[in-house]
């Protein structure tokens, strides 16, 4: 019998239609082949042959799918959409090389030996302060609103990552952090953060060394192999232990999770997804610890990868809620996705934006002090999107309220 792979999970989907509001490219374009039901159709046509994978208007559909898999939710008839585009992309990608700027992101941001040097200078950059003062419109303006959203909180502790491992005299649980690329080049004080808020909840957090990318963005552009030769890496990396796996970027969360399905005849790969938890749900099933934060008006914006592909949803909002002297404000549709998805911001940078544009008007709206969201592309990608709003509102990571308020109630001495 033929190996359908993923796009076996696309059979149950009967074209009721519910996914469509659930769409953000389709809310936008209002085309049926850009929301989930007609590229269902698309994807089906491609497994029958009745469309080949060169066809240009298979590839403009599906390259314009944010891969947010928000409508797996929603759908009554439990379609693995997120499945079934996976197996396209990877048919796609056999017959065409990814475009030129999705090959030189993917080269720079998560080749080891290239990447060190290139976020060493985009820190530098950074400090700068100047892309604070050119954020704004246009490709450059956002790029340059997207590095400043990875600054450091004003009020942020800025240790090193293993300053504090002394906070408690004996953690009960290990684990053990997983540093992935961009959060490595880029958001290091939310990992010193993850490292500071385990341990005043009884973890001790190493970093193994020798880890590599996740694979998320080689996997999301179809290049399966690239992925899969990355996993094998972070496989041997993390051992056969039993320690928790701990994440702090929802889209790598989300791939780690599921590195039974990229490895299949890796009887390990198991193992090691089973391992893996959000930062959030450790902190969520420690309590956590109580907390006291000098006061905030903050929005939680759930990455879809964390909401929708790892179905993590109320473990964020209970660490918000357990710290004293925050306030969750209510943002009108935030599960709807920003427009990030990986790569998509740069090659599709168009639609990104305009997906991207309601959500930043509805934030706008609701006035927070600070979006919280788990995810470095959304950091980024909502930081860009606020940087001109009329006023500037900041977008950071949870754990880092959590490590201020830790601060402030006197947790770290």
């Amino acid at each position: 019998m033929n190996d359908r792979g993923g796009f076996a999970a696309l059979d149950p989907c009967v074209h009721c239609g519910f996914c469509l509001q659930a769409c953000p490219t389709f809310l936008v374009t209002g085309d049926e082949a850009d929301g989930p039901r007609g590229r269902i159709e698309l994807m089906r046509s491609l497994e029958r042959g009745l469309i080949a994978s060169d066809d240009p208007g298979l590839q403009f559909h599906l390259d314009r799918c944010l891969g947010c898999r928000g409508c797996e939710p929603v759908c009554p008839s439990g379609v693995g959409y997120g499945r079934g585009l996976e197996a396209a992309r990877e048919r796609i990608a056999e017959t065409r090389t990814p475009p030129l700027i999705a090959r030189l992101a993917l080269w720079f941001l998560t080749t080891p030996l290239i990447s060190r040097f290139v976020y060493a200078a985009v820190r530098l950059l950074r400090t700068s302060g100047l892309p604070g003062r050119l954020a704004g419109s246009g490709r450059i303006g956002f790029a340059m609103g997207m590095l400043a959203a990875t600054r450091h909180s004003e009020l942020g502790i800025r240790d090193s990552y293993t300053s504090q491992q002394s906070l408690i005299p004996n953690p009960r649980f290990p684990a053990l952090l997983f540093s992935g690329c961009v959060m490595e080049g880029l958001f290091s004080h939310v990992h010193a953060a993850t490292i500071r808020t385990l341990a005043v909840n009884a973890y001790r957090t190493e970093v193994p060394a020798g880890q590599v990318c996740c694979g998320a963005l080689h996997a999301h552009a179809g290049l399966v192999e690239p992925a899969r030769e990355l996993a094998r890496r972070n496989l041997d990396a993390f051992g056969d232990g039993d320690e928790t796996i701990v994440v702090n970027s929802a889209g790598c969360g989300a791939l780690l999770k599921d590195y039974a399905h990229l490895l299949p005849d890796d009887p390990r790969a198991a193992r090691f997804a089973a391992r893996v938890r959000d930062v959030s749900e450790l902190l969520a099933e420690a309590g956590p610890a109580p907390a006291k934060h000098p006061g905030a008006r903050v929005a939680y914006d759930p990455p879809c990868h964390l909401l929708h592909a790892q179905r993590v949803a109320d473990a964020p909002l209970k660490v918000l809620r357990s710290i004293e002297g925050l306030t969750l404000v209510s943002v009108p549709d935030a599960e709807k996705c920003c427009g990030s998805a990986g790569l998509y911001t740069v090659v599709e940078s168009g639609l990104s934006k305009s997906v991207l544009a309601g959500k930043a008007a509805k934030i706008g709206e609701a006035g927070p002090d600070v979006v919280l969201t788990g995810n470095p592309g959304c950091i980024m990608q909502i930081g860009a999107g606020l940087a001109g709003a009329p006023r500037a509102i900041p977008v950071r990571h949870p754990v880092e309220v959590l490590d201020e308020a830790y601060a402030f109630a006197g947790r770290y001495g």
